[in-house]
């Protein structure tokens, strides 16, 4: 028993986990012995990450491509999942963007609704997707992705401000069972993700950043 990690046995889902912040909570929830199901865009990221978690811990993990912003993608995920291990006990709503920056007047409208979709319906699909069977086992637990931008990112505020009443709303409908779902919001954190859209050295010259651990 002294070897037995945290999460043996324990299933987590990881949205946006070819990279970035996913790629270290995926990393960290596979140290504990939990058993993957990592979803992103792009399939050469997840596989990347799927071969560090092999190389370092030798654990068990699946991919599937997908685009949180559409319903039927994540919904296609999860079941991949579901059909792997029976069980998923850990959704990790982790998937963004950074969307537009600029002035609120000046954003695409389009891109400004992407960025929503991505961050704010992609937790509610993710969500959605997982309760029905973490109601039926008995347990689970959900972790949403929060976070602020600031000045000229309207569309990353706006999406994340929702995302922590969402969890909220979900906190309340949830007291009564065995469920529990919290927001995080991990400060700024040096990705590939900041760095492409200039935002890190914005956040540099304005204010101290968070890490660049998850670069």
């Amino acid at each position: 028993m002294a070897d037995r990690k945290r999460l043996d046995g324990r299933v987590a889902f990881i949205t946006g986990g070819g990279r970035g912040i996913g790629r270290a909570i995926a990393l960290a929830y596979a140290a504990e012995g939990a058993r993957l199901a990592l979803s992103a865009r792009t399939a050469a990221e997840l596989e990347d990450t799927a071969r560090l978690v092999a190389e370092r811990f030798g654990g068990d993990v699946i991919t599937a491509a997908a685009d949180v912003s559409s319903r039927e993608q994540v919904e296609r995920a999860v079941a991949l999942a579901l059909e792997r291990y029976g069980a998923i006990d850990v959704m990790v709503n982790n998937a963004g963007n950074i969307g537009p920056v600029g002035r609120v007047w000046d954003n695409d409208p389009e891109e400004w609704a992407r960025t929503v979709a991505v961050h704010l319906m992609g937790v509610f699909y993710g969500c959605r997707a997982v309760l029905p069977g973490m109601l039926e086992r008995g347990r689970g637990r959900i972790v949403n992705m929060s976070g602020v931008g600031g000045p000229n990112m309207s569309a990353y505020d706006a999406a994340k401000t929702g995302i922590v009443n969402l969890t909220e709303n979900l906190a309340l409908e949830l007291a009564d069972t065995p469920i529990t779902v919290n927001a995080i919001s991990p400060g700024s954190i040096h990705t590939r993700m900041w760095e492409e859209r200039g935002i890190w050295r914005w956040l540099s010259a304005t204010r101290r950043p968070t890490s660049e651990a998850c670069r």
